[in-house]
């Protein structure tokens, strides 16, 4: 059913419709040009070039390069919750997301370079950046314990599986794999491992993201 016409949220118009929508562009090309050039080859001229913009007008939305990597990294998450559909509400869908991204990570060697350089630099406090990953490592680990503990509570899990160990032992290894990735990708398959992994936790396997 749907809400009431005084209550339905009214579509933005004009400069501010017009401004959202260009924001919108930059990011997607950014996230195309970082993810096949990497952040340190991919560059602003490329990507206003892609969005139709002056150099001057991409800094206009995004005056410097660490705040349009920032952006780019949240675009990053929402365009995840997106295109998976995510439910927040069914833990099993959780967790298994997870795994579907480590599996789109693979194909994304840009971006995962970029994540995985700027949380490095970002453990320091004054980086432009810092607040950004504190914040979302404190919402990510918020999400898989969450969803680890309803899997727990509902028998999901193996015995003596601890939810809160569980959820931030799955970050950690994502986030190392990553990195050992990074420097050689013959070396290891990141989805079979983190697929190993939960598989370990839970009495039910979970779905290989290369066999829907």
């Amino acid at each position: 059913m749907s809400a009431p016409a005084a209550q339905q949220p009214r579509k933005p118009r004009g400069p501010y419709a017009k401004t959202k929508a260009t924001r919108q562009r930059i990011l997607d090309a950014a996230l195309q040009v970082f993810a096949e050039s990497g952040f340190r080859s991919g560059s602003l001229r490329e990507i206003s070039e892609k969005v139709g913009l002056s150099d001057a007008g991409l800094l206009h939305h995004y005056p410097t390069k660490a705040a349009l990597l920032e952006a780019v990294l949240r675009h990053r998450d929402d365009v995840a919750l997106r295109d998976f559909n995510i439910d927040l509400e069914d833990p099993r869908a959780v967790v298994q997301s997870f795994l579907d991204i480590t599996e789109r990570n693979m194909n994304q060697p840009g971006v995962v370079e970029l994540y995985c350089t700027l949380s490095a630099e970002a453990t320091t406090p004054d980086h432009p950046a810092h607040e950004f990953f504190t914040e979302r490592y404190e919402w990510v680990r918020g999400l898989v314990v969450g969803a680890f503990e309803r899997l727990a509570a509902a028998g999901s899990l193996n015995d003596g599986v601890d939810p809160r160990s569980a959820g931030i032992q799955l970050i950690s290894l994502m986030d190392g794999l990553q990195v050992q990735w990074l420097l050689d990708r013959s070396a290891l398959d990141m989805t079979v491992e983190v697929k190993r992994y939960l598989d370990g936790l839970a009495r039910t396997p979970f779905i290989d993201p290369r066999r829907r």
